[in-house]
């Protein structure tokens, strides 16, 4: 079975639905390293020796890994300037892109263990061979990437520190869909004015309404 190949496409939303370009690893990582963050308010009560720690969100993963460009002609012998084959990768990953006002979206593959959909967050360059006349050969090629979330994906956490989303259905109440998700109806107010509402009497039915955590009340 043929080795496969770390792979990175960019597309133009973050529907992750329109392919405009990919770039294929001339060699796969040695590792990669993926990291998990939990934000933390760290609130003292007055007269407590200690804080405590209260949860605000888990924030986006992110991704770190190294790629290595050849010129040399050990890994591709059609790959003869490793500032074209860099220029290649950086227009799927970094370059702007004016028709999205901002750099692609992203997705990293590797097989079925990887998949990632995702944005670039850092790139450095570290060119470790030349030629005689101080043309690059190879360099080493350090990315990093931070997990991309839609703003409207629900959370299937049934938390009330976490974001929830709801999509109305004829009968739906505001305060009973808020009593579902925050275990009261004292919230109601607040989820009435992040959602804009005019009336928490009437609600649209195929409407979306976003339930934000309490910890941002």
């Amino acid at each position: 079975m043929a080795l496969k190949q770390l792979m990175i496409r960019a597309f133009k939303d973050d529907t992750f639905g329109s392919e405009i370009g990919s770039y294929t690893a001339m060699l796969n990582p040695e590792s990669y390293t993926q990291s998990y963050n939990i934000s933390y308010n760290e609130e003292q009560a007055p007269g407590t020796p200690e804080a405590t720690l209260k949860y605000e969100k888990s924030t986006p993963t992110t991704l770190k890994f190294d790629l290595i460009f050849d010129a040399t002609g050990v890994v591709n012998t059609s790959v003869t300037d490793v500032g074209s084959e860099i220029q290649k990768f950086r227009k799927v990953v970094y370059d702007y892109n004016g028709n999205i006002h901002s750099p692609n979206y992203l997705e990293v593959t590797w097989g079925n263990a990887l998949v990632y959909q995702c944005k670039l967050t850092g790139m450095t360059v570290n060119y470790t061979l030349f030629k005689s006349d101080g043309t690059p050969l190879r360099a080493k090629v350090t990315v990093d990437f931070k997990e991309y979330v839609a703003p409207t994906k629900p959370i299937k956490d049934n938390s009330p520190d976490m974001t929830h989303v709801k999509t109305v259905v004829s009968g739906d109440l505001l305060p009973s869909l808020t009593y579902n998700v925050y275990g009261d109806e004292t919230h109601l107010l607040k989820v009435a004015e992040h959602n804009k509402l005019d009336s928490i009497l009437h609600l649209k039915s195929g409407s979306t309404l976003y339930f934000p955590p309490l910890a941002s009340q």
